[in-house]
């Protein structure tokens, strides 16, 4: 008998990864893959998310759907990304319980661990402190699918458990600069800088604005590896704690060397300036993936500046369906 898995927030960054990933290396005949998004479905209302479920009846749950932004959008929204974000999470983890979903992974993100704190953080400390103030909503609705997890496992014996990756970003992410995150942000502005064609200023003399200082620093995993790190938490990891999916702490790199990064990519010949009237949010959010190593010591994540430019590739590649 197959496997039946249902991918919700399905045709997002991380779906859109882990549905290649399992058409190509982490393929499997006894599993069936579904990839839903916000069209098949209002996961913030209860009956239309036991509908959905009810149509496909998974037997796993890899729960990626979200309310999601980049910095300033999230400053700006922070009780919708709250109170959406837990509709979304007490919907979801409670129709897998109804329908007996033996096991669910749910999407996390480092941004939900305290703003006080020591590096590097690890699975431990979620709950240790008050998140940044930047994004409260987002990370209490977050740490909310921890309790919730602990809970079903505790009353219901249900394997039901959570990743937390570090920034991600690769092809199908969300470049619209409203909501976007770091890099797809500046993608997106970067690509605009280039081919605006109502000024007559050469490239050479073109200046790409960066948001801040650019010495935050900060861990991004390439949504590619994260897929195949997220099929095999599905597979493999048997544990309601949360595991950190993150590239190793001597990868953190500055927002300026990502901004150098995105140029070299697109082969832009203007100045990098740095606008430090905008907020830079956390210094550092250091994550730990000791846990992750010590299931998969010899995971190959894929080098920065070569997934960087993969990103940019495809950006360019497929302007008819950026989300922008």
């Amino acid at each position: 008998m197959s496997t039946r898995v249902l991918v919700t927030g399905g045709t997002g960054l991380v779906g859109s990864a882990i549905r290649h990933v399992i058409q190509t290396t982490e393929k499997r005949n006894d599993e069936e893959w579904i990839f839903v998004g916000s069209k098949d479905g209002d996961l913030t209302d209860l009956q239309s998310t036991r509908e959905l479920f009810e149509k496909y009846k998974p037997n796993k749950v890899i729960h990626l759907a979200a309310m999601v932004g980049g910095l300033f959008y999230n400053m700006n929204n922070n009780l919708d990304f709250l109170r959406k974000n837990m509709l979304i999470n007490d919907n979801v983890l409670l129709v897998c319980h109804e329908i007996n979903v033996n096991k669910v992974v749910s999407c996390l993100s480092t941004c939900i661990f305290p703003d006080k704190t020591t590096y590097p953080i690890d699975e431990t400390m979620v709950h240790n402190g008050l998140p940044h103030d930047s994004n409260f909503g987002y990370s209490y609705a977050k740490r909310l699918i921890d309790v919730l997890n602990r809970g079903y496992f505790e009353q219901h014996n249900r394997l039901y458990t959570s990743i937390v990756p570090c920034n991600i970003y690769g092809p199908n992410d969300n470049f619209n600069p409203t909501a976007s995150h770091v890099i797809p942000g500046m993608i997106h502005r970067l690509y605009n800088i280039i081919n605006d064609n109502t000024v007559d200023t050469p490239q050479e003399e073109r200046v790409f604005t960066v948001w801040g200082s650019g010495k935050p620093l900060r861990q991004f995993i390439y949504s590619l590896d994260l897929a195949k790190l997220a099929v095999w938490t599905l597979r493999e990891y048997d544990s309601v704690s949360p595991i950190i999916l993150s590239v190793d702490e001597a990868d953190e790199v500055t927002i300026e060397f990502v901004a150098r990064s995105i140029a070299k990519a697109f082969d832009f010949k203007g100045r990098i300036e740095f606008d430090t009237t905008k907020a830079d949010g956390q210094h550092k959010k250091t994550a730990s993936n000791t846990k992750l190593r010590s299931y998969r010591p010899d995971f190959q994540f894929t080098k920065f500046e070569e997934a960087i430019k993969y990103t940019v590739d495809w950006y360019l590649q497929n302007q008819d369906k950026v989300r922008k």
